[in-house]
């Protein structure tokens, strides 16, 4: 059984630690939009939603996963359950240095 595309997105939302506000910031989907497709009530997402989400820098390792359920670990594209905290640091900690 597959899961819908509303489940999906409410997965991606939930595993980065967002609200629909959060999620609505940064990929621009109204929030009540959001709600009817996380509880299937709205089932035709059209593929510039998609494009949103998947376009977005923190979801991009998801694309795979929400276009056909399946994921490419080596190539960087995992589902939620992978994704631990679901926030990965792109970059390292910056180094202090003492002046004086």
């Amino acid at each position: 059984m597959s899961t819908s595309i509303g489940k999906k997105i409410r997965e991606v939302r939930e595993s980065e630690g967002l609200t629909r506000t959060q999620f609505f910031e940064l990929t621009g989907i109204p929030e009540t939009t959001q709600k009817e497709y996380e509880l299937g009530r709205r089932e035709n997402i059209g593929i510039d939603t998609v494009m949103k989400i998947t376009n977005h820098p923190m979801f991009k390792k998801y694309t795979t996963w929400l276009m056909n359920g399946e994921t490419n670990e080596a190539a960087g594209q995992i589902s939620p359950a992978l994704s631990p905290n679901g926030c990965e640091s792109t970059s390292k900690p910056q180094k202090t240095k003492k002046v004086g």
